[in-house]
């Protein structure tokens, strides 16, 4: 039960009931208080009208803060002998209310604000001895004084339960440069009070106040114009030069001749203001229907600017409300209409005018042209807000041409011409389109078609054969059935192949030495007997050939002639190298023996034919690899026998067979 509930009866009542025998003294009893903790305030039992139920009153005050819990011990004693009683405990807990009142923290405070400044500026702290969080000791303050003008408001934080200050005004500093304020404190809950054991009623007792000083801190004012917003009147297309305003400002702290002036909004460029006075001017004719213009305003702001620290500013907005004039004759809202001549016979005519009442419609109707034209079309209404053009007679369907004269009210007139398609329609003046043009082919253009391409690949095939036979080339039969396609890749070609090498030569692996030497060696050179070699020319050298267990054979130079050789090999790859590779490979295959046979004739007699010698063996170097260059290959000890040649398997048939080929194409005898 609440802490300040006034004495008398608390909301707890007590009922007992005996079994004995009823209307006798052994089931008659009494009940009383027999005991309670704290003693203060005093419980007792009130009679109800039935003599079973009791309830229990108090006199005095609880205090929350001596106990939260009373304890009260209720005793039922009957009247029979022996007498029988019994027991019961009731419990009251007690809840905390507003018996203390809310103190400040300081009698007095001080603060201070800039000059028209808006924000907190104080919080202000208070004591409360009730339970926090609760209406007994949630604050609420007031200002009792010194905010007149209401400049000021105070406010409770609900998480602190601090007093809040605010300047929700700007004060002026020439006005006030302090301000006394007198605050006040109270709890949500009323405050209830308790004397010698007894409620205290009456009126409430005062609050606690504290006082506040405020001071005013000097700035540098803002210029202030006399009106905000300005309105001014003018008819549109006016003359340049025209004075819209010249305006009355005043400054607390700022000499008002040495202010400026500038526009911040002029989206047309239509005004200038004069920078020391003010004095805005029309530098250009302003237009109502201009896109700068709504609802018949234009707007021009304009600041005053003073030469404090920092400098303040001022503000200005002239609103220039524009009066209409009949500057903007009538036209068609479409120049562009389709009359439906299987359907209808007239289209619709809209006009329009930028001009307001009275310089726009209604609008009066007329057709330009001559009489010829007359004689195809009409307007009817001929006054309105609209028209409609309507064909006197059966249009062929095309393009039409109709121009019209429309007048505003004021009589201002516009010509304009109409331009009206006559067609055949679909649906709602919608024409009807030519068709499309077909993209299918029938059987007889697939047929021509396909024979065009035809004919073109007979005649390119025709082109390609004429070609190929002016060529002249020779079929060259060529055994692929095993051996599949064999091609013959031509690299890159250094210069013409070697005269002679001077490491041993062997024959390809199987072939056996024949009994006689070949008619022809290596490069142009031929053996004679006894193992000579002789240039084309008649110069011999000689050589020494010997059989190998393998089956292939050596064969050596001596070291003498070899050196000579040599040199001279040397001396023609350097020039061969200086040549052109077309020249080169020409003369290495026209006049290489010649060449050399000129270089061996400048030699001294005693060199040219030497058949004493030491022959000289070179290191043997093993079996050959099964894929030797060309250069390396040398039949010149086979003698003149050359059968073999005829059966060298289809790979060597087919290399002969494209080299013969090549030879023939070039004119080449062997």
């Amino acid at each position: 039960m609440l802490e300040s509930v006034n004495m008398g009866v608390v909301q707890a009542t007590l009922q007992a009931h005996d079994n004995d025998q009823k209307d006798t003294p052994n089931s008659q009893f009494t009940m009383t208080v027999v005991s309670q903790d704290p003693a203060s305030p005093k419980f007792t039992l009130k009679d109800l009208p039935t003599s079973t139920t009791k309830q229990l009153a108090f006199t005095g005050c609880f205090d929350y803060d001596k106990a939260k819990q009373y304890k009260v011990l209720v005793e039922a004693r009957d009247q029979g002998t022996p007498t029988m009683s019994s027991t019961a405990t009731v419990f009251l807990d007690i809840t905390d209310s507003n018996t203390h009142r809310p103190e400040f923290s300081s009698a007095t405070y001080n603060t201070e604000v800039m000059e028209m400044e808006l924000k907190e500026i104080l919080r202000i702290g208070i004591n409360d001895k009730d339970t926090p969080n609760t209406p007994g000791s949630r604050a609420v303050f007031s200002i009792l004084k010194g905010n007149e003008e209401a400049n000021y408001k105070i406010e409770t934080d609900p998480k602190t339960n601090e007093g809040v200050l605010s300047v929700i005004k700007g004060k002026n500093f020439e006005k006030t440069e302090t301000t006394e304020l007198e605050i006040a404190v109270e709890n949500e809950e009323k405050l209830f009070q308790c004397v010698d054991g007894k409620p205290v009623t009456g009126p409430t007792p005062k609050p606690n106040t504290a006082k506040v000083s405020v001071k005013v801190i000097d700035m540098n004012d803002a210029p202030v114009f006399k009106k905000q917003v300005e309105k001014v009147y003018r008819n549109e297309n006016g003359p340049p030069g025209d004075v819209l305003l010249v305006p009355e400002v005043k400054d607390e702290d700022s000499d008002v001749s040495k202010l400026r002036y500038q526009l911040v909004q002029d989206p047309a460029k239509w005004v200038s203001v004069d920078p020391k006075s003010g004095k805005i001017t029309t530098v250009q004719k302003m237009d109502r229907e201009s896109r700068f213009v709504k609802n018949g305003t234009y707007t021009v702001v304009m600041h005053a600017i003073d030469d404090g620290q920092p400098p303040a500013t001022g503000t200005c907005t002239v609103v220039v409300y524009l009066g209409d004039q009949n500057d903007n004759a009538p036209y068609l809202v479409s120049k562009n209409a389709v009359m439906c001549g299987n359907k209808v016979d007239r289209v619709d005519v809209k006009p329009t005018d930028l001009d307001d009442r009275p310089f726009a419609g209604p609008f009066s109707f007329s057709l330009g042209g001559d009489e010829e034209l007359k004689s195809l079309w009409k307007l009817d209404p001929t006054t309105g807000t609209n028209t409609s053009l309507i064909s006197l007679t059966s249009l062929a369907y095309g393009n039409y041409s109709v121009p019209l004269k429309i007048q505003d009210q004021q009589g201002l007139q516009g010509e304009d011409v109409l331009q009206v398609v006559v067609c055949e329609c679909t649906g709602i003046n919608t024409c009807r389109g030519r068709r499309p043009f077909s993209s299918s082919l029938g059987p007889a253009a697939i047929g021509l078609l396909f024979a065009g391409f035809l004919l073109l690949a007979l005649l390119l095939l025709f082109c390609f054969l004429c070609d190929c036979q002016s060529k002249n080339f020779q079929h060259i039969p060529l055994n692929l059935q095993d051996e599949g396609n064999q091609t013959l890749v031509k690299y890159n070609e250094e210069g013409g192949g070697s005269i002679f090498k001077p490491e041993s030569m062997f024959l390809k692996d199987g072939l056996k030495t024949p009994s006689a030497p070949p008619e022809y060696a290596v490069d142009g050179y031929r053996k004679g007997e006894n193992y000579t070699m002789k240039s084309p020319a008649g110069y011999s050298y000689q050589y020494n050939f010997q059989e190998m267990p393998s089956g292939a054979g050596v064969m050596s130079v001596p070291q003498q002639n070899w050196s000579t050789i040599q040199r001279e090999r040397e001396n023609f790859r350097n020039e061969s190298r200086q040549m052109p590779h077309t020249y080169s490979l020409a003369r290495t295959e026209r006049n290489l023996a010649e060449h050399i046979e000129r270089k061996i004739s400048s030699f001294p007699e005693e060199q040219r034919d030497c058949p004493a010698y030491s022959p000289y063996q070179y290191e043997y170097e093993g079996k050959g690899s099964d894929c030797q260059s060309l250069d390396q290959l040398t039949v010149s000890n086979l003698g003149n026998n050359l059968d073999f040649l005829q059966n060298l398997g289809p790979k060597f048939n087919t290399l002969g067979g494209i080299c013969q080929q090549s030879m023939e194409r070039r004119n080449v005898r062997l």
